[in-house]
């Protein structure tokens, strides 16, 4: 092995004030692996997030990228929130097209990622079209093909279905997938829907209630397509589920 992880925790640790969130997390996420972080709500999962984007600082440890210490600025990393961020004044072509033109990319470059990402996330034929005029889930849709149209080394995405009904987080998960192999990006995906990290992800990694250390790291070798109803699958969920239940 001995392949240099993509993201490395190192004995994280964050407290705020005397409340101890995360306690000593360690963990290493290859490059191109989708991984999925699961644990009960309010467990530090987003405080987790929010230390490897450098919006908290740690109180101990660190998180490095390639090899040395996060830092948005230097990484190419993009984030999805669970409340949809378009720019309202912008079309869903010009919301695409933002961070590459920010990037000064070509503009043929540019205009060829805007046109795949907008076939990959179905929206072709709305991309003169305002966020405001749309769903909430083609606004989310809008984000997440922002944010993979920069072919990010690292795409971090905390909850970012959480409002959405089955049928659209189902035909999302599989946009989302479809876009991972196709930009080979490495993914980490926050949620507390198990259901939907068996689904995605190649590895869960199961949080503890606060203060959060990571209490398991669950292979998924599931083939892609995933059918929730196969008996692997229930199986794998369940072993997650009784992981998750200590109330």
């Amino acid at each position: 092995m001995g392949k240099q992880p993509k993201v490395s925790a190192q004995h994280l640790t964050k407290k705020f004030g005397d409340l101890l969130v995360l306690d000593d997390v360690s963990f290493d996420i290859k490059k191109g692996e989708f991984v999925c972080i699961v644990g009960p709500t309010g467990c530090g999962k987003t405080t987790f997030l929010n230390l490897l984007v450098k919006l908290i600082e740690p109180t101990s440890g660190r998180v490095l990228i390639d090899g040395v210490p996060a830092d948005p600025r230097k990484h190419n990393m993009s984030c999805v929130f669970q409340e949809p961020s378009t720019f309202p004044w912008l079309t869903v072509e010009d919301n695409i097209k933002f961070n590459l033109q920010i990037k000064k990319m070509d503009k043929q470059e540019i205009q060829r990622r805007t046109d795949h990402i907008l076939e990959m996330i179905g929206m072709t034929e709305q991309r003169k079209a305002y966020p405001g005029q749309l769903s909430v889930s083609a606004e989310q849709r809008i984000v997440i093909g922002r944010s993979f149209a920069m072919y990010p080394d690292l795409l971090l995405m905390d909850e970012p279905y959480g409002q959405m009904d089955i049928k659209l987080r189902y035909y999302l998960e599989d946009a989302v997938l479809d876009l991972w192999r196709e930009t080979e990006s490495t993914v980490i995906f926050i949620t507390h829907n198990i259901e939907e990290a068996v689904y995605l992800s190649q590895r869960c990694l199961v949080m503890t209630p606060k203060p959060t250390t990571i209490k398991a790291s669950i292979d998924n070798p599931l083939p892609y397509p995933r059918n929730v109803s196969d008996p692997e699958f229930i199986k794998l969920r369940e072993q997650i589920t009784d992981m998750i239940k200590w109330w």
